[in-house]
């Protein structure tokens, strides 16, 4: 029977992780920049592995890495073995607790994250998962910071993403809403924009561009909003309690949709949309991470 480790003695946790980080991304260059090291340096560390290994990892394809096939077989089985490593040295801390800390903004918090990390806690109880929600600029300093592990909504903007990665899971619309019965519901949006009292998001929200974009497209770059908030209670609480309407996250008010409290105003707008995923730390490991992707991606799928 031979005894012998699979792996060469001579793969350490630095090339385990620089390919993991090269997989996540795709290229060396934006890893590099994470690690702060040298594309060159970077690329060493890589061969270096490939040779431990005895097959290359990725194909370039124009720019981009893309995993072989044993790459692909690689990164599986490499995350789950820096997960329990991960794993392993948050037991040794004082307590000894295995925490999933989650930042969560307002479009995936009724709804969606729900969903998530129900299943979650069937597959993993032992795993306490911590959940944070706050404003975008806030979770994202709270990211970089490693007070949490992970921030699950809308896609950061470009120079916010040095050092960070995105995991797409789905397409999510901003809608105009309003009360049941609103009395300028069957108006065109813009006409009902210009009458009624708004609630925008607020200026650092994520969707608060493409919000001022469609208000600048339709005439009403000057509107001044009556209030702003992403918050489900308290938008809730005006839209019900007045005439007003609501620029939010489909995401937000979906159960209100579904109750029929609130309705929503056709725009005609195509580009009040954006992406909704995961955005970490090139070096995440947290417990439990990878399973809370699969169920991230799974629900997504089976919502669209």
């Amino acid at each position: 029977m031979d005894n012998r480790p699979a792996m060469h003695p001579g793969v350490k946790l630095r090339h385990i992780r620089a390919f993991l980080d090269i997989a996540a991304e795709g290229g060396l260059t934006s890893v590099a920049r994470a690690q702060g090291i040298t594309q060159p340096a970077l690329s060493r560390t890589l061969a270096e592995l490939e040779t431990l290994l005895g097959q290359p990892m990725f194909l370039r394809q124009g720019r981009k890495l893309v995993l072989t096939e044993g790459g692909a077989l690689f990164r599986r089985h490499a995350f789950a073995a820096v997960q329990a490593l991960e794993a392993g040295a948050a037991a040794l801390r004082p307590g000894g607790e295995t925490t999933l800390r989650i930042g969560v903004l307002p479009t995936v918090a009724t709804h969606f994250l729900p969903q998530v990390l129900l299943r979650f806690r069937t597959l993993h109880p032992e795993i306490l998962v911590a959940a944070e929600t706050g404003p975008h600029f806030h979770l994202m300093r709270a990211l970089r910071d490693g007070a949490v592990d992970l921030v699950v909504g809308r896609l950061p903007g470009a120079t916010e993403m040095a050092g960070l990665r995105f995991d797409h899971l789905y397409e999510e619309d901003v809608i105009l809403t309003a009360r049941a019965g609103h009395p300028m519901r069957d108006l065109p949006a813009p006409q009902a924009l210009a009458a009624c009292p708004v609630i925008l998001p607020p200026a650092t929200a994520l969707i608060r561009p493409v919000v001022a974009d469609y208000l600048a497209a339709n005439g009403l770059a000057g509107l001044r909003p009556a209030f702003e908030t992403v918050s489900l209670a308290l938008g809730r609480g005006l839209c019900l309690g007045s005439d007003a309407l609501w620029f939010i996250s489909r995401g937000v008010v979906v159960h209100e949709l579904q109750r029929a409290e609130l309705i929503e105003l056709p725009t005609g707008a195509r580009f009040l949309s954006g992406a909704v995923g995961v955005t970490q730390r090139h070096e995440a490991a947290a417990p439990g991470l990878e399973d809370f992707l699969h169920i991230a991606r799974d629900i997504s799928t089976r919502e669209a």
